[in-house]
């Protein structure tokens, strides 16, 4: 996809010259660099805490794996 973004002229010029050096274009090092920052955000951040209690197991009948009918059930119908 096409886009416009405004970007450092002394960042720029490392960009390029790192494509040059790596015999690859612009759009490759930008792409690249932002999927390495994208990943090593999702990787740094906490791990989720999920919360479990005790408890009696599912009610007779809930199929965890039909989003319908459990839907229903939060439902009450």
């Amino acid at each position: 996809m096409r886009t416009t973004i405004n970007i450092d002229d002394q960042l720029l010029s490392y960009a390029k010259h790192q494509a040059t050096q790596q015999g690859c274009t612009l759009k490759q090092v930008i792409e690249d660099a932002l999927r390495e920052s994208i990943s090593r955000q999702s990787i740094e951040s906490e791990p989720i805490k999920l919360e479990t209690v005790s408890g009696a197991g599912l009610k007779p009948g809930v199929n965890l794996d039909d989003g319908h009918s459990l839907n229903d059930i939060m439902d009450g119908r």
